[in-house]
């Protein structure tokens, strides 16, 4: 009864944690509008005094952000938003695009291609409000165009083999990155040096007098904010050599499609734009919501259930089995010197896929390595992804404890294989271990809680 209850009891701090990381209540506490003037954070821009306001609402917050905004502003502002929910209803004043996630469609390539138009238009006394959240990486883009990429290495390639890099290429590009293992830094090092609005090439879009400032809901590390849906708006810190390691050293170059292994074979990728760039001249970024709000606020509700609390960044990025290994004995040690004790922890975990994958996700992955680890003690796990999304699953995550492997081989079910076939979800449906919200609207990364009692 007491390992249900505090199954019960993880849910309840991951929905609290969720309900603090919406999108309207971190506009109210960083944006106000008073008067014809918008405050950003500590940023204050009279509105009045700008030609044309422009909006650019990218991710899977990208319609909600948009919504807050209007929320505030009204109708005085106009812009494109790109969202993957595919049943958006039209929001007055944009214009929107249903690009999908994890990987692009052609609605993704319409979308970039609109944005660029309209940013291409703007002047001097424009201003352009970027939104930016997870996701955007597919959601919006646009491969460049083989012809514009490094001359001399398409001039040795020859004619017949510049072909574009068409949206079947660009999607089995996409697949090859996220099951390669990297982690999303890296990945979305590669999506940047293949792409024409990635790594700070939207803002070089607009004109470079414009004002841009970029609102950001972050899913990616709080020291890395470039990667944050690929860095569209801000200065890129990685460059064309961290690409070409980051193919060979995950050994996936001939994994990807031809037209893209070619570049990399000719070592053809062009630079993205660095700091110092002329592009951001007049540019500002603000976080306004991520990881840490989640973070602390379930830290904050697991200390009202009368756990003694830490939070750990430590395994950020890490391959789900060290990360799990890591902190199952971190709680371990940390619950010898109390009753009990729950460990927060952020970020996201990576997971190499081995040849054909079940139904599941990261999350669901962690939770059940984790439930063969803590057989038979008084421990729950829980993992999820606060977008609502786990994988190629229809919830955002799974939790286990330590009955997880009885009830398992009690339902017929076979953990051990759910766990190498990376068939995570259909184990944990049954056992009505999965955590299901819907799309939520935001992201600010994964969250795992470990309870030890």
């Amino acid at each position: 009864m007491e390992g249900r209850d505090n199954k019960s009891i993880a849910r309840k701090i991951f929905l609290r944690a969720l309900a603090e990381v919406d999108i309207g209540k971190a506009f109210d506490r960083q944006l106000d509008y008073q008067r014809g003037v918008l405050r950003v954070c500590e940023d204050l821009y009279d509105l009045r005094s700008f030609s044309r306001v422009f909006v650019v609402s990218i991710g899977k917050a990208g319609r909600r952000m948009a919504e807050a905004l209007s929320q505030k502003l009204g109708s005085t502002v106009q812009g494109i938003v790109a969202d993957p929910d595919t049943e958006m209803s039209l929001l007055p004043g944009y214009r929107h695009f249903s690009g999908s996630h994890p990987q692009p469609n052609i609605e993704s390539i319409r979308g970039a291609e609109a944005i660029l138009k309209s940013l291409s238009s703007l002047d001097d006394r424009a201003m352009v409000l970027f939104m930016i959240s997870g996701g955007g990486s597919s959601v919006v883009e646009k491969p460049m165009d083989r012809l514009s990429i490094d001359r001399r290495g398409i001039d040795r390639m020859g004619d017949a083999e510049a072909e574009a890099i068409s949206l079947d290429d660009l999607i089995a590009t996409y697949r090859v990155l996220v099951l390669s293992g990297a982690p999303i830094a890296q990945i979305n090092a590669v999506r940047k040096h293949l792409s024409l609005i990635k790594g700070g090439r939207m803002a070089a879009a607009a004109a470079q007098t414009a004002q841009q400032v970029s609102i950001l809901v972050s899913d990616v590390p709080e020291n890395a904010l470039d990667f944050l849906s690929s860095g569209p708006t801000m200065p890129d810190s990685s460059s064309v050599e961290d690409c070409y390691r980051i193919v060979n050293e995950y050994g996936i170059l001939e994994d990807l499609p031809a037209s893209v292994r070619e570049i990399f074979s000719q070592r053809a990728l062009e630079e993205t734009p660095k700091p110092g760039d002329p592009a951001f001249a007049r540019s500002r970024w603000w976080k306004v919501l991520s990881s840490e709000t989640a973070e602390k606020t379930a830290a904050e509700a697991a200390a009202r259930e009368g756990f003694a609390v830490e939070i750990d960044h430590s395994c950020d990025d890490w391959d789900y089995v060290k990360a799990a290994d890591y902190l199952l004995d971190r709680l371990r040690h940390l619950r010898s010197g109390v009753s009990k004790v729950c460990l927060v922890s952020g970020g996201e975990v990576t997971v190499k896929v081995a040849g054909k994958s079940g139904v599941g996700g990261r999350n669901q992955q962690f939770a059940l390595y984790c439930a063969e680890k803590i057989a038979g003690e008084n421990t729950v796990v829980l993992s999820a992804g606060t977008d609502g999304i786990d994988g190629n699953s229809p919830v955002a995550g799974g939790l286990a404890d330590g009955t997880t492997l009885d009830r398992a081989r009690n339902a017929g079910l076979d953990a051990a294989n759910h766990l190498r076939e990376f068939n995570a979800f259909p184990l944990l449906e049954t056992l009505g271990d999965i955590i299901h919200t819907g799309p939520t609207g935001t992201n600010v990364r994964d969250l795992r809680i470990l309870l030890a009692y």
